[in-house]
């Protein structure tokens, strides 16, 4: 609570928080204006009964329930940078830019991203209007009204990513993972409306086993992403003139899940995938992108593939993201300049084989924990039969993830200015 009142105390602060809520305001804005032309009702009634759009339109802050010119939230930007990191496991020149370039190549490689982005929206927003239109979900339209359509959504997403870019920019929580939160979030009066207005005393059972495991996906949220494994640094002393510096002794935190909360947002995105195919396939055959949707919905119907491939995901996520961000050998030349070693461990190649063994011990923990946290609604719903779970457990995880991660981007602005007033 102390902490919480400080922010407002400190002018600069309080301005950062006041410009991410107002960009969130913006946001939420965009989602309630709808294409010209739509039938609201006969969406929401499609939406209900369809769980992949259903799915699909919790991740757009039910922009794609309203098929508004934010429908399809920040999802192409999501995978243009999965498409991106990728790449730089086949091109050099691009692992080069983002890992050796500093500040500056991470800037041109995340501009390659918004590039990518474009066409990824325009392709998606054209295949998936197309679908709704041969399902009689909206009204059929002429070559201008669609490509009007198109470019609006397409504008939608780019000043979404936009949006996001400038929350990032405020050091106060990253832009993507908010705008997500607050999609989320922003459906938690109509679910809580919802459940009160359809309560049934016989479905009590129901709601005591939704709390509960709504409680174990926040504490094992909360427990991975507090967790770490200090490693001990002793730094050498050296003389200069007539002074003596170094030897003190300080820590290397590790985190048992270092990659946060981007590994279950790159799975959904991968989840989606099949989906977005079937959209674009629509350009070629409307009755080959039908059948595809066919698949896919069979696909997230059938809970134990849909929960084993989740589950893999999440994993693979977990170590690929942790792999980007985490460098053994660029940590142990850091300690070497800086003096820095672990004790008992020669530094340079002997010191980054130790952080590569701990991180990789570390990291299967993590994702194997994170993949359970994830599956777990999945594996309560095949047990109760409860539909709810899947989406709920989701959108918890990434809730409580992008919760914490604000929550320690604010408190290292706290210290910093702490040290700053002393």
């Amino acid at each position: 609570m102390t902490n919480f009142l400080q922010i407002f105390k400190i002018k600069d602060l309080r301005k950062k928080v006041f410009t991410v809520a107002f960009l969130l305001i913006c946001f939420r804005v965009l989602t309630a204006v709808p294409l010209p032309n739509i039938d609201i009702a006969r969406l929401q009634d499609f939406f209900s009964g369809n769980q992949l759009f259903g799915f699909l339109s919790i991740f757009s802050g039910g922009g794609l329930e309203n098929l508004s010119i934010a429908m399809l939230g920040v999802a192409p930007y999501i995978t243009a940078t999965i498409i991106m990191q990728l790449l730089t496991m086949i091109f050099p020149k691009l692992k080069e830019m983002y890992y050796e370039e500093g500040a500056i190549g991470r800037a041109k490689f995340n501009r390659y991203s918004r590039y990518l982005t474009v066409p990824l929206a325009f392709l998606q927003a054209y295949g998936f209007l197309n679908i709704l239109r041969s399902k009689a979900v909206i009204p059929q339209a002429g070559l201008f009204d669609i490509v009007t359509d198109v470019l609006l959504v397409t504008a939608g997403t780019m000043i979404l990513v936009w949006i996001g870019e400038l929350i990032t920019e405020q050091k106060i929580g990253n832009g993507v993972s908010l705008i997500i939160f607050a999609g989320i979030v922003s459906r938690l009066p109509t679910i809580i409306q919802n459940a009160i207005v359809s309560y049934d005393p016989s479905q009590l059972l129901t709601y005591v086993i939704f709390a509960g495991v709504a409680v174990a996906v926040i504490a094992g949220v909360v427990f991975i992403q507090e967790g770490e494994r200090k490693i001990p640094i002793v730094y050498a002393k050296r003389v200069r003139g007539t002074k003596m510096y170094g030897g003190a002794s300080s820590y290397l935190p590790l985190k048992v899940n270092q990659a946060g909360v981007i590994p279950i947002i790159f799975a959904i995105s991968i989840l989606l995938f099949p989906q977005f195919l079937a959209q674009i396939s629509s350009v070629i055959s409307q009755d080959f992108a039908l059948k595809m949707t066919d698949i896919v919905n069979k696909f997230f119907n059938n809970q134990y593939i849909y929960a084993a491939f989740y589950f893999i995901l999440v994993v693979v996520f977990t170590y690929f993201y942790t792999a980007v961000t985490f460098d053994p050998k660029e940590i142990s030349k850091n300690l070497q300049r800086a003096g820095g070693f672990i004790s008992g461990v020669r530094p340079g190649e002997s010191t980054s084989t130790i952080l590569s063994k701990i991180i990789s011990r570390l990291t299967f923990s993590g994702a194997l924990f994170l993949g359970l946290i994830a599956i777990l609604p999945n594996i309560t719903q095949m047990i109760t039969g409860i539909t709810i779970f899947a989406i709920g457990g989701t959108a918890l995880l990434i809730v409580v993830s992008v919760a914490l991660e604000t929550m320690k981007q604010i408190n290292s602005q706290l210290t910093m200015r702490e040290y700053e007033e002393i």
